[in-house]
């Protein structure tokens, strides 16, 4: 039997959530334990403190811990063959990752808004999140607002905005509109771009773990409207009995319809002008991003990590072909995403 991998992370976490349901779909065998467990005190340290870790058996018998799920998921794809979460088509395969990181980069302010941003919720996680550790001692639930929970709510303004009055109206807003081109998208095929899940799905997955499992708020609102993601959800988190015929599945370029195209212009809305806007702040060495998103002067601290995500998104475009390109040119045209690689 093959070595598994061990992931370390937390129930609450959009991308721990990600991850273990990759490897539950590609029927890669894993051991998971939560990050407070005693199991992960003997192995090596993971290059980031970010959620999951996950350790990957090497033929020397020794574990290389890992970090940042984008990277984690390409690194299973080397490694291990079948049921692939990347498309065979490399234009759709771009379209994919730009779903991935729309999901990583943006939606996750909508999960860390609901969580820490509104009262009735923050006290549901810091209720909620210290639980999903087995065996946690009782003194550390009592405790955990005041450590972990105070830490997430003093950093709303690097992660969410600087601004839960003016500016949470337009994440609050974004997340709705995304349930509802969802529930269209869902109506027409099981998966963003098909019928197997992409790296896409898998980023949304993660991020609406949270927020149609978990946070009153959001949960109540995709309760209302969005039953069809809520149920997708769900199903995502388990998908190793899916039927996959090998290479097969990925919807055809002339297929991608109206609805993904709604996707990728609620991106350019969005998504779109605060990415730029961030890259415009960290090339100037601004502490601050400042941007318009629905003619709001939308602002927060600037963020490296996100200026680093844009400058991977441009690498994969710059390796499409001359004909892969222009068919992600033709297909981002007018949705607002064309300014990212433009």
């Amino acid at each position: 039997m093959t070595d598994p991998y061990l992931i370390g992370g937390a129930v609450g976490s959009p991308y721990t959530r990600k991850m273990k349901a990759i490897l539950l779909y590609r029927n890669l065998p894993y051991r998971f334990f939560a990050t407070l467990s005693p199991d992960g005190g003997d192995l090596p340290k993971p290059p980031l403190p970010l959620l999951p870790c996950i350790w990957m058996p090497e033929a020397d018998g020794t574990l290389r811990p890992t970090s940042d799920s984008t990277f984690q998921l390409r690194t299973l794809e080397a490694r291990d063959a079948g049921r692939s979460v990347v498309p065979t088509d490399p234009a759709l395969a771009f379209l994919d990752y730009l779903i991935e990181d729309y999901g990583d980069e943006w939606v996750t302010k909508a999960m860390f808004f609901y969580r820490w941003g509104i009262d009735e919720n923050v006290d549901h996680a810091c209720n909620m999140l210290p639980l999903w550790n087995l065996g946690v001692p009782e003194e550390y639930v009592q405790g955990f607002r005041g450590s972990f929970g105070q830490r997430q709510i003093d950093r709303l303004s690097g992660v969410v905005t600087g601004d839960l009055e003016i500016c949470g109206p337009v994440i609050e807003a974004s997340y709705e509109r995304l349930l509802k081109i969802l529930t269209a998208l869902l109506r027409e095929r099981n998966f963003v771009l098909g019928a197997r899940p992409g790296a896409g799905d898998f980023g949304l997955y993660g991020q609406l773990t949270q927020l149609v499992q978990v946070e009153p708020t959001s949960m109540a609102l995709a309760r209302k409207d969005a039953a069809r993601v809520m149920a997708w959800v769900d199903l995502m988190d388990d998908l190793s009995g899916l039927a996959v015929d090998g290479d097969g599945g990925w919807v055809a370029r002339e297929d991608l319809g109206t609805n993904f195209h709604e996707l990728l212009a609620e991106m350019g809305r969005t998504y779109v002008p605060f990415m730029l806007a961030n890259e415009k702040a960290i090339d100037a060495g601004e502490a601050e991003t400042h941007c318009e998103i629905d003619g709001v002067k939308y602002w927060q601290k600037s963020f490296v990590y996100q200026r680093k995500c844009l400058g991977w998104i441009r690498d994969e475009y710059a390796k499409l072909s001359s004909g892969d390109r222009a068919f992600v040119d033709a297909t981002l045209k007018g949705t607002g995403c064309e300014a990212l690689v433009g």
